[in-house]
């Protein structure tokens, strides 16, 4: 059963310096991390919305609506700004394409505690988590603001005193993903031998 009054962002911007390549076109066991990335979050929400920096032709999932950036080079500041504002529901989930792992029990169970949030976030040891969250149209005004004077780390709308937020503790997660994979997210080839020797296992 899908997760109804949320709607599932993904960003998939395209090239990765440190990658050295556009990672939404990287096979993992035989599958792209866009299309693993996309069908995990398909698989949850009734609404997904793909968010890119520029247009590709190449990239129109069926039953999704790709968007483009509405300001140009904000990284993901930006694109979770796009993926609010065109969003039919009042809250989203974010990921980048390139987390293979998402775990569709952990995602809805902090899909539960969203209410009477702003932000739903989950800290780990090495910290917040920003890019496995949820967010609501209340951000969009913070979110504008920091783009308007590039600050763009998206760490940043969570000291937003006037936003309600909710921050998990990893203790309460591990329950359900036990080595909390689903925060994993590939940024060098190291990081994809990572992936695929887990996979293997």
């Amino acid at each position: 059963m899908k997760i109804e009054g949320i709607t599932g962002v993904l960003l998939a911007g395209g090239k990765s310096r440190r990658m050295g390549t556009d990672k939404r076109r990287i096979l993992l066991k035989g599958q792209t991390l866009f299309a693993r990335s996309f069908a995990a979050l398909e698989s949850i929400f009734s609404e997904v919305l793909v968010v890119l920096a520029e247009d590709d032709s190449d990239f129109n999932p069926r039953h999704s609506k790709v968007v483009i950036d509405l300001i140009p080079d904000c990284a993901t500041a930006g694109g979770l700004y796009t993926g609010l504002t065109y969003a039919e529901r009042d809250t989203v989930f974010v990921v980048a394409c390139d987390m293979p792992f998402l775990h569709a029990e952990l995602i809805a169970s902090m899909a539960s505690r969203t209410k009477g949030f702003d932000i739903t976030v989950a800290k780990l040891m090495q910290g917040v988590q920003p890019l496995h969250g949820f967010y609501r149209k209340t951000c969009l005004p913070r979110l504008k603001e920091m783009i308007k004077g590039k600050d763009l780390k998206l760490q940043h709308i969570l000291e937003d005193r006037n936003l309600a937020i909710n921050v998990i503790p990893e203790s309460e997660l591990r329950d359900i993903d036990v080595n909390l994979l689903s925060f994993m997210n590939l940024n060098t080839p190291a990081d994809l031998e990572m992936a695929t020797k887990l996979l293997s296992q």
